[in-house]
């Protein structure tokens, strides 16, 4: 079974920091573009920052400079590294993963979504 497990959420005090993990496991022939998502308490979720397999980032506005996204191939291994964090960030982080596995006849290309972690920021 494919899964994508995060870890790393808490309790943080506003400037700290957290870094937070997705590692994905199971039939995985490849894995192309990754993401962490967001979903505070009455809102939508969204993007936060997303990373191509060659290593091509982007991130939402509200966390560039203090979020940092990388991933290691070699272990399916997907990280979110956040500083200076304000309460705002407050949320449920999910990771995503669109990923090539294998099926019981042929390879199976679909989007995958953690179970999430949650992460709270005191002022």
């Amino acid at each position: 079974q494919v899964q994508l497990v995060e870890s790393g959420g808490g309790l943080a005090q506003a400037g700290g920091s957290l870094r937070l993990s997705c590692a994905a496991s199971g039939r995985i022939v490849s894995i192309n573009a990754m993401g962490w998502y967001r979903q505070a308490p009455g809102k939508q979720r969204e993007l936060v920052a997303g990373i191509t397999s060659g290593g091509s980032t982007n991130y939402a506005d509200s966390v560039k400079g203090r979020f940092t996204i990388s991933r290691d191939n070699a272990k399916n291994t997907m990280y979110l590294q956040m500083n200076s964090l304000k309460p705002e960030d407050t949320a449920v982080y999910y990771c995503n993963a669109d990923m090539v596995t294998y099926g019981s006849v042929l390879r199976n290309r679909a989007e995958y979504w953690g179970q999430g972690t949650q992460v709270t920021v005191s002022s």
